[in-house]
């Protein structure tokens, strides 16, 4: 049944994305989203201001829902008139693989090796002054007082 003959409170019923792909199913083109939900809210009888305030929730379902797809010139489809294409280009993949023989570790140099260690020597021996004057001597039983 065509959306235009149903009756007022079976269209209130459906969701506005019913809604969407019945009108697109129906008019076999692609809209975009102002043209639909104005379609829409012809329907259902809607003010310009319920218009206004509900297009953006309604431009979210669309997005969110997988029947549409909206294509380059900002129109929506449905997903099923549209087949997605997937190549895979293994040409420039067998460029670049190389054989095990091929491939060779690089050595590490130095300066990798000794990021670690940098300065520490030079920290330790400026610590080490300021360190011992903060230290006390405790006896094992002053030691046990404490914890």
């Amino acid at each position: 049944m065509k959306l235009k003959n149903m009756p007022k409170e079976e269209l209130e019923l459906m969701s506005y994305t019913d809604l969407t792909e019945k009108l697109l199913k129906e008019n076999k083109k692609t809209m975009n989203t102002p043209t639909i939900f104005r379609k829409i809210c012809d329907l259902l009888g809607y003010s310009d201001d319920e218009y206004t305030s509900k297009i953006g929730d309604y431009y979210t379902s669309l997005t969110i829902d997988k029947r549409f797809v909206l294509l380059d010139n900002n129109e929506w489809d449905l997903r099923d008139h549209h087949s997605i294409n997937l190549s895979l280009e293994d040409d420039d993949d067998e460029d670049e693989i190389l054989d095990e023989e091929e491939i060779e570790e690089e050595p590490e140099s130095e300066e990798e090796d000794n990021i670690d260690e940098i300065n520490t020597d030079e920290e330790l021996d400026v610590n080490e002054e300021n360190d011992i004057d903060e230290l006390n001597i405790i006896s094992d039983d002053d030691e046990d007082e404490i914890e």
